[in-house]
């Protein structure tokens, strides 16, 4: 009898690709005009990616610097995996991302200037197991604009209910 691969669903057919969201920035959204963004690689030891797993990351305070040609990530916080021991890791440490040259010009050059920054938007678990994580160059709201936003959502939304009753 041939052995069946963990990967087929009972049809015998491949399974899609899983891709696991392990956390989203949310309030990003809400404060920042997002300009444009690109996936980076994270660089990150067992425990971190076995706390990752399991879902215990936050990335409310989590922003993203340049430092000898190279991205960090800093103030993500990574639960301690309760299994590690003593081998655990620093839930705060900066973590070092990876991007293309190209990608890494062109976000670094316009992050350092006047109001722009680097945030991460969301951090998820590929279809091969490699953790992303989705840089996003940002342009902070002001309050205005960001009840601009609010009331334009909640009109849209009064819309959307007027067609569905028709």
């Amino acid at each position: 009898m041939p052995k069946k691969n963990k990967k087929q669903t009972k049809a015998g057919k491949k399974a899609a690709p899983q891709v696991t969201m392990v956390a989203e920035n949310r309030k990003a959204r809400h404060k920042y005009e997002i300009l444009d963004q690109v996936e980076c690689g994270m660089m990150l030891i067992g425990s971190e990616v076995k706390s990752m797993r399991e879902g215990k990351l936050s990335l409310d305070e989590a922003y993203i610097r340049t430092k000898d040609n190279e991205l960090w990530l800093i103030g993500a916080d990574i639960a301690h995996y309760n299994n590690a021991g003593m081998w655990n890791h620093d839930p705060r440490r900066p973590r070092k991302l990876l991007v293309h040259g190209r990608e890494f010009d062109k976000f670094a050059g316009r992050a350092h200037e006047r109001g722009l920054t680097l945030i991460p938007l969301r951090v998820y678990f590929n279809a091969r197991g490699i953790a992303k994580c989705v840089m996003g160059l940002v342009k902070g709201k002001k309050l205005h604009d960001k009840r601009e936003a609010i009331k334009k959502r909640e009109s849209d939304r009064g819309l959307q209910r007027a067609m569905r009753r028709r």
